[in-house]
């Protein structure tokens, strides 16, 4: 079928294009830094009964209906989910629209929608590195430090997580490699990133240590203040240059905190994307803005409902700017940083992003 050209066109829905799919509650892991919300104590966030294989499969293609055309399934630990080879074959047999630029043009076109499997690689196997193969599926293996890794994970081999870099490069699956970076593993990164990207890792996918689920506890311990952040971001860029390859951090920095005019190989974003460019739907079948927030909005099965929700509103309309953050000149390019980690940490949605809080503390 040829694409069609379009000038203007409608969204199927309000919601947005990427959905990241948490299969499961369980992990084989209990990594520190870990901000999955039902892993913190004492905030309300309950693990309620899990959706089935066949509930996310008719989920799956309920979004394609809906403009849905990413699926990125993570956890928990994803590959802990029954029924998820099933789940992934279902979601690649599904028929999504594109709606893509081309020439100055819109071009819409129909394909199946592109995968995502992130994962600690702890059961990895050779029939998932298929899977993988199959449906072209990008597999994101997390990496928290080479001789701290242990450490992060409450208990866990690097090497493990590297030999299976190395055979999914040899099979020509597309891989990234996930770091979350922490005062205790800032010191290793250049190494980290450097032997992940030598086991054949494609690309590279960092995050700063954010407040959240049991990394709550340990937040003090784990933080990065601004000096450390633009460390991080200097060897991830030195590392990306050397080895020709390209990165990006997953979540947003304060423009006062970083100029990301100086990374070429490294894209550092300041606009926070939840509820515009991603949600979630966590293993419950409960739409969240962010992998981050503890804010159930609603369930699937209502899920038309979200965009009435006020949470949910507030991210849409960016109604979340801290006060410090009046008469900036950035504002326009900047959202302050993290909103679900302030509001974790501040207890407001608009309260300053974590680094910012700490360097007004110092």
């Amino acid at each position: 079928m040829t694409a069609e050209p379009v000038t203007s066109r409608l969204a199927p829905s309000f919601l947005p294009t990427t959905a990241v799919l948490e299969m499961t509650y369980r992990c084989n892991h209990a990594c520190l830094f870990c901000s999955c919300p039902w892993f913190a104590q004492g905030n309300g966030f309950d693990v309620r009964e899990e959706m089935t294989a066949d509930e996310w499969k008719a989920l799956i293609r309920k979004l394609c209906r809906l403009g849905a055309n990413n699926f990125a399934f993570t956890g928990g630990e994803p590959l802990l989910k029954d029924g998820l080879t099933d789940i992934v074959a279902g979601a690649a047999a599904c028929t999504t629209e594109f709606i893509e630029s081309e020439n100055g043009a819109l071009v819409s076109r129909h394909g199946p929608p592109k995968l995502y499997l992130l994962s600690n690689g702890k059961a990895m196997s050779q029939e998932i590195l298929d899977l993988c193969k199959k449906y072209e599926m990008n597999l994101s293996l997390s990496l928290p430090g080479l001789a701290t890794f242990a450490e992060h994970t409450a208990g866990g081999d690097p090497q493990n997580v590297l030999q299976w870099f190395r055979r999914a490069h040899k099979l020509g699956v597309t891989t990234t490699v996930g770091v979350t970076v922490t005062r205790r593993n800032l010191h290793e990164l250049y190494e980290t990133i450097a032997e992940a990207l030598l086991a054949g890792a494609d690309t590279l996918l960092m995050n700063r240590f954010l407040p959240g689920g049991r990394g709550i506890r340990y937040a003090k311990d784990l933080s990065l203040d601004r000096a450390g952040i633009t460390k991080m971001l200097d060897i991830a860029e030195d590392v990306l240059r050397t080895a020709n390859r390209y990165g990006s951090v997953g979540t947003e920095l304060p423009k006062c905190v970083v100029d990301e005019s100086r990374y070429e190989r490294l894209k550092v974003g300041t606009r926070c994307s939840a509820a515009l460019s991603f949600f979630v739907v966590d293993p419950s079948g409960y739409v969240r803005a962010c992998n981050h927030s503890p804010v159930r909005l609603q369930h699937v099965s209502e899920i038309e409902k979200v965009k009435d929700h006020p949470y949910w509103r507030r991210f849409v309309k960016k109604d979340y700017l801290p006060a410090q953050c009046a008469g900036c000149k950035a504002i326009g390019a900047c959202d302050g940083g993290c909103r679900e980690a302030a509001h974790i940490v501040g207890g407001e949605v608009d309260s300053p992003d974590p680094v910012l809080m700490s360097a007004a503390t110092a």
